[in-house]
């Protein structure tokens, strides 16, 4: 049974019948602007929940009205991921943030930018002109009149950065990647207790260890990851500080974070047309990560959601083709441990010579305060994160991002420049993030294609970290040809949900693309209701969007004492009868939410042996309910008894923290009521002011739990409320395409002040998708404000 569906079937009939012919809205507002920049002038069209719909007579235009409306709707939200990213931080807000400035300058691009340039499709590269003088010519009004600034920039005292195009190439977003992953199995290795860390992060395909010949793991610690920790702090603002990277919730988060897609063939749909749904799982809590914009110009038509700050719609169509995308899986990342010369530390042993480090030396602005200068070190190009002279040591950290060419912040543009797909494929050359991508056209083709630069490791599988010699160094990446992909699947119909999705036949021993997947609930429920609807229809993926099933929920049942003691005995009633949704109004659901946790530390604290348990700190659920299911002598010497024995005091101890949260008549729980959801400024715990200028987003209660299709995650350790999941979500009915659907939560805008700050709260709460209006008429019979940009 999928949730509200009855609700959800009857809302996108109710939405199909407000079309084209309705009565056109009377305009609220049109205006002219003046803006430098500009090289025709475009018309921008918007709706009343403010989708822009932005008319240029060049793409160039297109782009520059992208980028202004998007620094009209988010520029601090923009603006502040440009500072942080560039290290410019410490010049507005002090001292304190020179430790950061300097970690995300070692992470910068330093090779030659101006080839970088010249080296991409020049239609991209005009593009993502036009957008970087956009976003300069928002911020250009803003300084004529400040009092159109956002409330952060009076409240903060600061002012927006102008953007540089040369920064799209020079800022790489190198983030940590998996290498604490390897440093963990280093460390593990050396106590002899390497089989362990399988219960966290199970190897998908199956795989052996083998560790690099001439790596001494007794001597790898945390200490090697040196400046990766340091650009995973907190940054100190006001009175709490800030995180805007958080590992231990990204490691436990990976087996139900991610997105979902699906594409189905008009050979299964009741219209004959393809259908392809995009729900992409980020974080909910803070700012919305998705804002929605059509650009159109001769040769360019595509609507859907961005990236704020990133050029381009990432999941959306052109009005040729639907596109949509979920997280691939690609080992990114290495460490690679580096011998230094006893007598001069900054040389270091390479390919059998002494080799100097390349020195890079930045000077970091200092607000009330001098500026300091910083030397950062790379070893063949890649940074160096720790250096320990007593032990003749150092560490690189090597990252695709980091590569010669791999642009990415120019990689969503050519997507959008696409065709076909054969010109989709050789856009995909550009995409370094690693990201399936689903495709479907107005012929009928439908496709699937796994992309993001894959290093080509010839002597060594990417688990540990490996001697920096020169013996173990990456030869290259694959192709996009030699990554995975289909083509019109004679199924009729793919998901893709951050499972292990590598086709049988794939040679991913010569290929080693990832051994690290997410769990495949979500897919495995997505396949279940696919594979049962042979005319599936638009107001089907809305529901499927929406479902709340659960898969693991299902599997704790049939594992559920048959025998219970006393205290367990009403958890276990409870449970029996339910159908395994994880509702909103379910006491059920609140009761299964709380036992899980529980059950999961229990289940830790059995298998994994104290002397590995600072290292694995969670356990992967499904490693952990096949375990259960299939008990063996890590539970102890009577597997099935201890097996009954754990379930039974995770059982009394949820019920019993049930109680205490919710009261002890168990027909008042609901899981909505723990589940919220809850948005709020990303400073607003450090610093009043912005608390009191931005009210928090709430009210709201919310079904379902990261492994649900309907992802609402959340981290139990911290807060019931809903910490990620599809704040975006689109539904393209491919070639009649004003029938598309699409939710944003919570609104176009993040100034309190703007009607769009809020205004899809209630329809996301409620599952109440919107038509994505796209044709011409559609837009101007939806039209409310009008807006014409002019050079100025």
């Amino acid at each position: 049974m999928l949730q509200r569906r009855s609700f959800l079937l009857a809302s996108v009939a109710l939405l199909s019948l407000q079309g084209v012919g309705c009565a056109r809205p009377i305009l609220k507002k049109s205006r002219t602007i003046r803006l430098t920049g500009l090289r025709a002038p475009i018309e921008i069209l918007e709706e009343e929940r403010g989708i822009p719909h932005i008319r240029a007579k060049s793409k160039h235009d297109a782009f520059f009205g992208q980028g202004y409306v998007v620094a009209r709707d988010r520029l601090y939200q923009i603006d502040s991921s440009y500072r942080r990213e560039a290290g410019r931080m410490a010049e507005v807000f002090g001292p304190r943030f020179v430790a950061a400035d300097r970690a995300a300058r070692l992470f910068l691009y330093h090779g030659d930018i101006e080839a970088e340039l010249k080296a991409l499709p020049p239609e991209v590269l005009e593009c993502a002109k036009g957008y970087v003088a956009g976003v300069n010519a928002r911020i250009a009004e803003l300084e004529a009149d400040p009092s159109l600034l956002p409330p952060e920039y009076g409240i903060l005292g600061i002012k927006p950065l102008r953007w540089d195009i040369r920064d799209l190439v020079r800022i790489r977003s190198a983030a940590m990647g998996d290498v604490d992953d390897e440093v963990r199995r280093a460390q593990l290795q050396a106590r002899g207790l390497l089989d362990f860390d399988l219960l966290l992060d199970p190897l998908r395909p199956a795989w052996n260890f083998k560790v690099p010949d001439g790596l001494d793991c007794g001597a790898v610690t945390e200490a090697d990851l040196g400046t990766l920790l340091d650009a995973a702090k907190p940054l100190p603002f006001g009175v709490k500080e800030v995180a805007f990277y958080d590992r231990e919730l990204d490691r436990v988060d990976l087996a139900g974070q991610g997105s979902n897609a699906w594409t189905v063939a008009g050979s299964r749909t009741a219209t004959g047309r393809p259908i392809l749904a995009n729900d992409p799982h980020l974080g909910i809590g803070g700012t919305s990560p998705r804002h929605i914009a059509h650009l159109t110009a001769p040769g360019l038509d595509v609507i859907g959601g961005g990236q704020p700050g990133l050029p381009g719609i990432m999941q959306g169509h052109t009005d040729r083709f639907a596109f949509g995308r979920t997280n691939f899986h690609i080992d990114q990342t290495d460490l690679f441990i580096l011998r230094t010369r006893e007598d001069d530390p900054e040389q270091y042993w390479h390919n059998g010579q002494w080799k100097r480090f390349e020195t890079v030396e930045e000077e970091i602005l200092v607000q009330g305060a001098p500026s300091e200068r910083v030397t950062l070190r790379y070893s063949q190009g890649r940074p160096i994160v720790s250096q320990d002279p007593s032990r003749h040591r150092a560490v690189a950290f090597a990252s695709v991002e980091l590569l010669p060419g791999a642009n990415m912040r120019f990689a969503i543009i050519a997507i959008n420049l696409a065709h076909d797909w054969a010109s989709l494929r050789e856009a995909l050359k550009l995409h370094v993030s690693p990201t399936n991508h689903h495709y479907a056209d107005v012929q009928g083709n439908t496709g699937w294609q796994a992309s993001g630069y894959t290093p080509k490791r010839p002597k060594h599988d990417g688990l540990f970290p490996a001697p920096g010699d020169g013996s173990f160094d990456w030869a290259g990446i694959l192709t996009v040809e030699e990554m995975p992909s289909i083509y019109n699947p004679k199924q009729g119909w793919f998901a893709s949900a951050n499972q292990m999705n590598l086709p049988p036949d794939y040679p991913y021993k010569e290929r080693i693309i990832s051994f690290s997947w997410s769990d495949p609930y979500r897919h495995d429920r997505i396949d279940e209701v696919l594979g049962a609807q042979p005319k599936h229809r638009i107001e089907d993926s809305v529901a499927l969007q929406h479902d709340v099933q659960s898969l693991p929920a299902r599997a704790l049942i049939k594992l559920l004492p048959t025998a219970p003691s006393p205290e367990a005995a009403p958890a276990v009633a409870l449970l029996r009868g339910w159908d395994c949704e994880i509702g909103a109004d379910s006491a059920a659901a609140l009761l299964y939410e709380i036992v899980m946790p529980e059950l999961s530390a229990r289940f830790r604290d059995l298998v994994i042996p104290p002397a590995a348990q600072d290292l694995i700190k969670s356990v992967n659920l499904s490693e952990m309910l096949q375990l259960l299911a299939n008990p063996d002598p890590r539970m102890g010497k009577d597997p099935a008894a201890a097996r009954d024995t754990l379930i039974d005091k995770a059982l009394v101890a949820g019920w019993k923290k049930a109680v205490r949260l919710r009261g002890a008549d168990p027909a008042q729980w609901r899981w909505g009521d723990l589940h919220a959801v809850v948005l709020a400024h990303p400073l607003a715990a450090s610093i009043p002011a912005i608390a009191a200028a931005f009210p928090k987003i709430e009210g709201g209660r919310s079904g379902g739990d990261g492994t649900t299709v309907m992802a609402r995650g959340v981290s139990p350790a911290r807060s019931y409320n809903v910490m990620h999941g599809a704040s975006y979500l689109m539904v393209a009915d491919v070639g009649a395409w004003d029938n598309t659907r699409y939710l944003l939560l919570p609104g176009q805008s993040t100034d309190p002040r703007s009607a769009h700050y809020r205004d899809f709260y209630a329809d996301w709460l409620a599952g109440a998708e919107q038509p994505l209006w796209f044709s011409k008429a559609a837009v101007e019979a939806h039209a409310t404000d009008r807006t014409v940009l002019t050079p100025g």
